[in-house]
């Protein structure tokens, strides 16, 4: 497996509807799928693959002149803690550095709602995130938002 940064918007969109639509756990809402599709361009995006096969993908978002956002990531779930998401997000954040930014944050649903959910927020913290808020209605009430913030 290997880690390659995209810069085709075209590339982008085709490797983000592919692993987005095999994960339906996570993205089962196709308005919110369909709205990951259409900003993956023009943004920082980094692909795993394996061979020429993407199996995971992440993409930044600034949200602010010093902070970015992981605005976006999926690994194919025979993928899953085998690394690859570890080093998506280690490339991504070198960029982040690169560029300047100062802070990354990740917004994921509250731990204890589901357990898909509880093994993201695990992952999150396992990379070095803190939790910074909750927002109860962000998204809806059986949704609350969880955002995690790292300096880097």
């Amino acid at each position: 497996m290997n880690i390659k940064q995209i810069h085709s918007d075209k590339e982008k969109e085709n490797i983000t509807r592919m692993i987005l639509e095999s994960l339906p756990e996570w993205f089962g809402i196709l308005e919110a799928r369909e709205a990951y599709i259409a900003e993956s361009k023009g943004n920082p995006f980094f692909c795993a693959l394996d061979g020429e096969t993407p199996v995971g993908f992440l993409y930044l978002k600034e949200t602010g002149r010093h902070t970015v956002e992981l605005a976006v990531m999926g690994v194919r779930k025979e993928w899953h803690r085998r690394g690859v998401g570890g080093a998506l997000f280690d490339a991504a954040k070198q960029e982040a550095k690169k560029r300047g930014y100062s802070y990354i944050q990740v917004k994921t649903v509250q731990m204890g709602k589901y357990a898909e959910y509880d093994a993201t927020n695990r992952f999150y913290l396992s990379l070095g995130f803190q939790e910074l808020e909750v927002f109860p209605t962000l998204w809806d009430a059986r949704n609350p938002c969880q955002i995690y913030v790292m300096a880097i």
